[in-house]
């Protein structure tokens, strides 16, 4: 099933993000991590590209797993920075055949040797790039894209940033998820000024549910999201203590997910870290609310 299709629904839903492993040798683990969460149901669930430098060979085996076993809607990222067209083609054939109908176009993180690295040899320098060559295909995929509620790090400032996202839709993207945000505010204002732009796509925003006091610093690191004093004054005075951190963690995520439902959105997407713990708590926190319950 293609996402926009579930998106266009306008129901209330949840989906899961989870990550493929970095070597075969944790493939079990994350294996098993995986299908706890799609035995939960969600609308679909997404797989990252790698995972810390792993490979793109097991997301598509986490996702086609997935697909095939739970019957849960799957969309697969895909990454195309150092990466030349040729082997771009051939991962969207291999995805094609594994029966993914959803994919999420990113560029992919500029790491140090990528930064001194000759860019004008690349093939691709921008998401765009890649949603172009979706397009160009015989395939019809249904095709995400990232959005920064805070401003990419890249980007001078958000008009310019939000221009770019309009080129990106304007390209060919069905639908947005947002980067990991922890005050909704900033959310609502970013879709008043998206709208006023004429991008019209629906957007997921992205929940990461913080269960241990250690992932703060780097979720900061790798989004540059903004911890809003209520959040840092959970972490300052629960963070010492794991178990309380974890149940004061899914609180504050399932706060923000009530909130985004009651002021008009449908549909949220949350980066679970392969935590089927987590994930089955917050669905259980909205069990009413979304009108189901969720097997152990």
């Amino acid at each position: 099933m293609k996402i926009i299709d579930i998106l266009n629904r306008e129901q209330l839903s949840l989906s899961f993000e989870v990550f493929p492993p970095k070597k075969a040798t944790s493939y079990e683990t994350v294996k098993i991590a995986t299908e706890k969460i799609a035995s939960y149901h969600p609308a679909f669930m997404s797989v990252t590209y790698g995972a810390g430098g792993g490979t793109s060979q097991y997301t598509l085996e986490v996702a086609k797993n997935i697909k095939d076993n739970y019957n849960v809607p799957m969309l697969a990222h895909l990454t195309c920075v150092s990466s030349s067209r040729e082997t771009v083609q051939q991962l969207i054939i291999e995805m094609e055949q594994a029966g993914i109908e959803n994919i999420m176009t990113l560029r992919g993180d500029l790491t140090p040797e990528l930064m001194d690295s000759d860019r004008s040899k690349w093939d691709y320098h921008y998401a765009v790039e890649l949603v172009r060559q979706l397009k160009e295909c015989s395939t019809d995929f249904c095709i995400g894209g990232a959005c920064y509620p805070e401003v990419h790090p890249e980007s001078a400032n958000q008009r310019e940033d939000i221009l770019h996202l309009k080129e990106k839709v304007d390209a060919g993207v069905d639908f947005l998820t947002t980067q990991m945000i922890f005050d909704n505010n900033l959310f609502y204002n970013f879709m008043y000024k998206i709208r006023e732009a004429g991008i019209t796509v629906p957007v997921l925003p992205g929940i990461m549910p913080i269960t241990n006091a250690n992932q703060v610093e780097r979720a900061i690191k790798l989004s540059g999201s903004f911890m809003p004093q209520r959040f840092r004054s959970i972490v300052d005075h629960f963070g010492t203590d794991p178990e309380a951190m974890k149940q004061a963690g899914i609180a504050y995520a399932t706060d923000q997910i009530i909130d985004l439902y009651a002021n008009g959105i449908t549909n949220v997407h949350i980066y679970s870290m392969n935590k089927p713990d987590v994930a089955k708590s917050i669905l259980d926190n909205l069990s009413n609310i979304l009108g189901k319950s969720f097997a152990k």
